[in-house]
Order: C-alpha cells, then structure tokens, then sequence
C-alpha cells in the first residue's frame, strides 16, 4: 500500500479471453444515445474552451443530462422525407455570471455556445441531417449548487477536489472480440462510409465468441438517397458484410460469421431504410449515458461504471475523469510490464478529496503462466502512482479533443 493507497492483487475470474462466452457491443456515432454522447461533449468542451478564453479558467458546469426525441419519417428509394424532426434538448448546469478577484464582471452566453457547438457537431457528422428543420436543438442549462460550485473551485488548490464520492473502471488489454467490435463501427462510420455515402451513422455492432467462432452482428442504416431500388439496397448490405468480415480476419485467427441487417424482410420489403442515417428520425429515443462506455464499448464480462461520462466537466467530474484516467492506466500496465494478460482498474474518490489521492486504486490482475503478482506489483503500483500525479494531463486532453468518451 502506498501513500495513495494503491492496491495490486490477482483477480477472481479467468482473463476475458478465456472466457468460454464474451459478449461485447458498440453503439456508434449515429445511434440515439450516442447522438446525445456526441452532442453534450462538443458542448461541455465548447463551455470550457470559452471559460479558459474568457476568465481564464474553466468555471463550473455540467452538460450530461442531454435528451433525444425521436421524429418520423418516410424513407422511400431514392429518397424520402422527415415528417416530423427529431428534438433534442441540452440539459445540464452552467455559470453564466462570474465575478473574479479584482471585481472584473463577466457574463457568459453558455446557452448560445451550446447551441453553436450542437450545430457544428451535427453538421461535421451527420450530413443528411439538416439543422434547425430535420433536427431541432433546444437548451435549458441551470445555474450549479453553490455547494458544488465551492468545491470546484477551491482557492489555493494546485490539484482540484473531487466534486463526488464516486468510482471509474478501466480494462486492459483488449480481447480480439472487443477490438473487432470498436474498429468495425470506427472503420465503417470513418473512410468505409467516406466512400459509401448510403452507409448511415447508425451502426450497432455486436460480437459474440462462443469458444473460437465469434459472431458479429451489423445493424446499419442506409440512406435512401442512394439506393434506387432493393438490389441497390442489398448491395450496400453485402459490401457491409463483407467489410467487416475483412476487419474481423485481420485481428483474429478464430472462425468468424458477421451478419448485417438480420431484422429485414426482403420478400416483404422490410429493411433498414432511412432518410437521415439514423433511426432517430423513427422512433428511437436516446439519452446520454445509456451507451457506450468511456472505452466505447459496452462488455458485461467486465467491470463497469454506470456512470455517463460524456458532457460532464474535465476538471473535478469523477464520473469523467476516473472512468477516463482508469483506462489511461490500464492501458499504460499492460504496455509497459510484462506478464499480464488481464488488468482491472478501479478508482474510487471522495467527495472534497484530490483527485489524484483517490480514496483506493485498485489493480486486479490475471498474470500469464509462470508470472505471479508479487512479482509485477511494484512495477505496477509505480505506474499507477505515476499516472494519479498526472491526472490533470486529463483534462486537458478531454478540452482539446484528444480523448474520445463514447
């Protein structure tokens, strides 16, 4: 035990990847709950972008309440029409007066931000969705508790105080399940559809590995505008399939069946057909924190927080940082000691504490044949202390960009 009270001891279950079920999904960019992700982080890092260039520092706020409501539509080959919009509303907390120690007044336009912020994020992202008639943003940021507020902004404090008792988990390294599952949906929803523009947003992906044959599971929204008819549509669907098939056989040597799609009906003419990209348009409702994980993944054989982590605030928000920094350290471990086939990182705070003295940080740990803790313990307490000292690097890595939180 050290002066942070770092803990390192064998974990109570098989590595993951000798489980003999693994079941791991990604819910990407286009889904309902990952719209509201996307949405409260671009805003949460437009609010502390603005504070920084303002007053100087990032002020209290909080935007991880976000709510999606899904419209209708009427997709049709060749392209159709959104009937009703869809209705998203930013809901979270935000200082908007401030008055700093020489007296100097500053008032903060935080809804005007939010709302230019959920704009471009919609426009970088989802070019079939057409601000302001497909997709109607509102926001409705309240001021924080004064008691929160105090805490957030300790005087003297070189290192902030956490805002909550509260915990992160962080895993690493990843199983080939769990890598097929993230780098399908990125590769897909990155150049894959760059070339294939009636590949929608919206894919979910599910992997299952029974022993060695692992099954992916492809739901993906296609955009009418690109399909003339059912053949049209059935072509994206196998070049789909057989995308990530590809992506599957370059990370694993394990038999793998990927199917896309499985809900349609073609005899019926019941697809995957949409207007925008996302079922949003049809609805499917969406909510921040109800989707992926910090990770980007969402894996019921591990260990997780139910905490949301996009749109939180980088600064003192436990629910972000130690989810994010969980997985830093994680990741740092497994990459620079030997002998670990699986590590879990629990981080628990106390509300008013620093937060890089956690409450306990806890490293459970599966070592290869012939590796015994005792062996890799200092060497991985001193990384995790390591990182602890480093924990603002976080926030500045969530206010540029650098770290993804869905």
């Amino acid at each position: 035990m050290t002066e942070r009270n770092i803990r390192v001891e064998p974990i109570d279950r098989y590595a993951v990847e000798d489980q003999e079920v693994e079941i791991v999904e990604r819910k990407g960019l286009g889904h309902p709950d990952s719209i509201c992700d996307g949405i409260a982080e671009s805003v949460s890092q437009a609010l502390a972008r603005t504070y920084l260039d303002r007053v100087g520092k990032v002020l209290h706020y909080n935007t991880d309440e976000t709510q999606l409501v899904a419209g209708s539509a009427a997709p049709a080959f060749g392209g159709g029409e959104v009937i009703e919009p869809i209705y998203l509303l930013i809901v979270g907390r935000a200082t908007k007066h401030y008055v700093d120690e020489d007296g100097t007044e500053y008032n903060i336009p935080t809804e005007t931000v939010a709302l230019r912020a959920a704009r471009d994020y919609l426009g970088e992202y989802f070019p079939e969705l057409e601000f302001g008639t497909d997709i109607v943003v509102d926001v409705k940021l309240g001021e924080g508790s004064g008691d929160l507020q105090e805490v957030f902004s300790e005087e003297g404090a070189t290192v902030p105080m956490a805002n909550d008792t509260s915990f992160g988990v962080g895993h690493a390294p990843l199983t080939e399940t769990e890598r097929i599952v993230l780098e399908a949906e990125r590769r897909l929803n990155g150049p894959y559809a760059a070339d294939n523009p009636a590949v929608g947003q919206d894919i979910k992906i599910m992997g299952k590995r029974e022993g060695d044959h692992v099954d992916i599971t492809v739901a993906v929204a296609i955009v009418d505008s690109y399909v003339e008819g059912m053949a049209d549509y059935i072509d994206e669907v196998e070049g789909v399939r057989e995308f990530v098939t590809d992506v599957a056989n370059g990370i694993t040597d394990r038999t793998v069946d990927v199917h896309v799609n499985t809900a349609d009906d073609y005899d019926e003419g019941a697809i995957y057909l949409t207007t925008t990209g996302t079922s949003a348009e049809q609805g499917d409702d969406g909510s921040v924190g109800r989707g992926n994980r910090a990770n980007g993944l969402i894996t019921p054989n591990r260990s997780m927080s139910m905490e949301a982590t996009s749109g939180k605030n980088p600064v003192n928000h436990i629910g972000k940082i130690y989810n994010l920094l969980s997985t830093e350290i994680a990741e740092s471990v497994v990459s620079e000691v030997d002998g670990i086939r699986d590590l879990r990182i629990r981080l628990l705070s106390q509300i008013g504490r620093p937060i890089d003295e956690p409450h306990v940080a806890d490293a459970h740990v599966v070592t290869a044949d012939g590796v015994d803790v005792a062996d890799i313990e200092d060497d991985v307490s001193a990384i995790v202390d390591r990182e602890l000292a480093d924990v603002t690097e976080i926030t500045r890595r969530v206010i540029d960009g650098e770290l993804t939180t869905f």
